[in-house]
């Protein structure tokens, strides 16, 4: 491929982006339309359920698009779903060449796409920029291929390696661009999970706060003993409906009832050494649509989701700051790992700074399941 062709899917990923956050659990899709080395149109799937990327550029193109070639992100959709095929929609619009990052994994399309534009006699041309276009839909991939979410874990320590002094102070460890970041990272993905031990100590909102407008994200306790007081902030703020508690199947039935009665619901997983499953508590919430969720829970739910092989990505927030202590809590507890032939390794590591602070990004690249 030609330079042009790269830099013209470099902006179509541009566009993808902007959908971040609002897609799920579709996938974030640019579409860029060039004619005679000018563009003409460009679009992006900005929402779930509206208009693809793909229609959105044939629309906003400024002249006939006959003739011309589209870049997209990702295979164009074949089926019918809450919008229209997208291939179809190409192939009738009289563009005689399609570029595509990369090929569309859902089963649903996974190929037919380009197989419907060839047999109409276009173009077609895959792989430009294909490892980009999949880091962009991480969440999606996963999902997508697993039915499970993508999750994410986050933690905010000091540089010795503590979330909080012996006493149980840890307002504010990382500083506040940090946290205004964190607040991105909830608007960017539909769920955010805390386990009971954080809600009894911190009584925490689990909202999302930032000045650009963004939906919050559904609040998942992971509380195997059913232990939430009824007071709790999550239970009685103005969107109680967000809260979803994950609980062992069978545990107190009338505490169950009265908080499904108010309209939260109850997850109901197996029980693994008497705590919830969390593997099996993640095929339930994909079975509801959750794709992605950021796991925000202190030592010992972190420990477990790692145990269980459900962690995707970890995103650590590092501070410049020496608090220790024996007794001081870590980011990953529980018994932890026995040798370092079973420890969580990293890969694909990103660092960023937060004036003083750094910020750690990495994929999972070894889980160990105890299974």
């Amino acid at each position: 491929m030609k330079q042009p062709d790269i830099e013209y899917m470099k902006r179509a990923l541009e566009l993808a982006e902007l959908g971040r956050g609002w897609t799920n659990p579709n996938p974030m899709v640019g579409a860029v339309i060039v004619k005679k080395g000018r563009i003409i149109g460009e679009g992006f799937h900005q929402k779930h359920g509206q208009a693809h990327a793909e229609i959105n550029a044939l629309n906003n193109a400024t002249e006939p698009v006959e003739g011309a070639t589209i870049y997209v992100t990702l295979e164009p959709c074949s089926h019918y779903g809450k919008t229209p095929p997208c291939a179809q929609a190409i192939l009738i619009s009289g563009i005689r060449e399609v570029i595509i990052a990369m090929e569309d994994p859902n089963p649903l399309v996974a190929g037919k796409g380009i197989r419907i534009l060839q047999e109409g006699g276009i173009s077609v041309h895959t792989g430009i920029l294909e490892k980009e276009a999949a880091q962009l839909n991480e969440v999606f991939l996963q999902y997508i291929q697993t039915k499970t979410p993508f999750v994410v874990m986050k933690t905010a320590m000091s540089l010795d390696g503590k979330i909080a002094c012996h006493t149980g102070d840890s307002k504010w460890i990382s500083n506040e661009g940090s946290r205004a970041f964190v607040h991105e990272l909830r608007a960017q993905l539909p769920a955010i999970m805390v386990g009971i031990g954080t809600v009894l100590a911190d009584d925490p909102s689990l909202t999302c706060r930032r000045e650009s407008p963004s939906r919050q994200p559904i609040r998942i306790i992971v509380d195997s003993a059913l232990r939430i007081p009824m007071d709790a902030h999550v239970l009685n703020d103005e969107c109680p409906h967000l809260t979803w508690i994950a609980t062992v199947d069978g545990k107190d039935p009338e505490k169950i009832q009265i908080l499904e009665e108010r309209g939260i619901p109850v997850l109901q997983t197996r029980s693994k050494d008497g705590k919830v499953d969390l593997q099996h508590l993640m095929e339930l919430l994909g079975q509801r649509q959750i794709d992605g969720l950021l796991l925000e829970g202190g030592g010992t739910l972190n420990f477990s989701a790692l145990k269980a092989g459900i962690v995707n990505k970890v995103v650590s927030f590092i501070a410049p700051v020496l608090i220790g202590g024996k007794d001081a809590p870590t980011p990953v507890e529980g018994e932890g790992f026995s040798s370092l032939a079973e420890a969580i390794a990293l890969e694909n590591i990103q660092i960023r700074r937060f004036d003083d602070d750094l910020m750690m990004e990495g994929r999972v690249k070894h889980v160990y399941r105890t299974d």
